[in-house]
């Protein structure tokens, strides 16, 4: 029984790789039936389950899948790997549930319909339009600096505990919520990660767990950081699963929250994607409006840019062109270069910018 049942899984893989395939030339089915149907009650139900739990139940799942692989390899290793075709089958077996688990209870998110779409928008923009919007942020980047500081040269210290970021993370969507009612977060399960020192070195600000739909967020970065990650995250718990588009609700998230260190967090984040854009297409303006940030701000910038170079090392770009490859796997032809697709989104979103904030 258990030979036909490891044999049947393995005949599920690839055939379920060429069904997502087909599914995925169907966007608007997929929001319609999945993305706003049936995935928010399974991640609803994942959620309320596991977010009572106080630590991350996802990474000592990863933890038991590394174990286990280890295992694995050491058993076959001492067989020295005889009868091929049985081992075979179970890898194929193993893989077909782990493939079926992650596209039904997150992965088909990633062939939804595009965000700018659902938002009715254009995903284009003028030079000018990037421009105005750059200005603007500024601005309220600018005006949050003071708010929080006396002296526009000095960085905006975070000094908090890192539970009660993550806690006003949360509360943060409570307000959003109220004009945005797709993004109303029930079933709260966004915890630091078990293995935020190995992400570091991966180079990695957090990530969701699509087996258990928790987000987990690397409490080791700079606090300045955490916001914006953490809102990124939930965007992912949502159901938004590209890059891009959950970077999108992190700004809407942190730029709309009651505290100022969230909404500095939120629109630095903004301008951040907005200047590196300018930078492309003009970059004797981007010159030009950088010379109008409060030095302040861009020594916050400094400070995440030196955390993340003291933590570079001969590995990350592996992880990094793994990751890459996963995007482009999931519907992300530019893998990680799609992020700045969220500058076409605030450009369009905030087509009125001057009463958008």
């Amino acid at each position: 029984m258990k030979k036909k049942t490891t044999l049947i899984l393995a005949i599920l893989l690839p055939l379920q790789y060429i069904a997502i395939k087909i599914i995925a030339g169907f966007p608007v089915f997929i929001e319609n039936w999945y993305s706003t149907g049936l995935y928010p009650y399974i991640s609803r139900i994942m959620r309320y389950s596991l977010g009572v739990i106080p630590f991350s139940f996802g990474d000592l799942l990863y933890t038991f899948f590394i174990v286990s692989i280890i295992r694995w390899i050491v058993l076959r290793a001492k067989s020295r790997f005889r009868n091929p075709k049985k081992w075979i089958l179970e890898i194929f077996a193993v893989f077909s549930i782990i493939y079926f688990c992650f596209h039904i209870f997150w992965g088909l998110n990633y062939y939804r319909l595009p965000l700018h779409k659902t938002l009715k928008i254009k995903n284009t923009y003028t030079t000018e339009e990037l421009v105005l919007l750059t200005e603007t942020l500024i601005k309220k980047s600018n005006e949050v600096h003071e708010e929080l500081m006396d002296n526009d040269s000095l960085k905006v210290p975070y000094e908090f505990k890192k539970g009660k970021l993550l806690k006003s993370t949360i509360e943060g969507f409570d307000y959003l919520s109220v004009n945005y009612p797709k993004l109303n977060y029930e079933g709260r399960s966004l915890k630091p990660s078990l293995y935020s020192i190995p992400l570091t070195y991966m180079g990695f600000n957090g990530y969701l767990n699509p087996l258990t739909n928790e987000a987990q967020v690397n409490t080791q970065i700079i606090q300045y950081k955490i916001p914006t990650t953490a809102s990124h995250e939930i965007g992912h718990q949502l159901g938004f699963a590209k890059e891009n588009e959950a970077n999108f609700i992190a700004c809407l998230a942190t730029m709309h929250h009651p505290d100022p260190y969230f909404r500095y967090s939120g629109f630095t984040f903004a301008l951040r994607y907005c200047l590196n854009e300018l930078y492309i297409r003009d970059k004797t303006k981007a010159d030009a409006l950088l010379k109008k940030i409060h030095p302040g701000v861009l020594e916050n910038y400094k400070e995440v840019r030196i955390f993340w170079e003291e933590h570079k090392n001969p590995f990350e770009p592996i992880f990094q062109f793994t990751y890459n490859g996963f995007l482009k796997a999931n519907n992300q032809q530019d893998g990680m270069k799609s992020y700045s697709y969220v500058v076409a989104l605030l450009v369009n979103y905030f087509d009125d910018v001057e009463n958008a904030f």
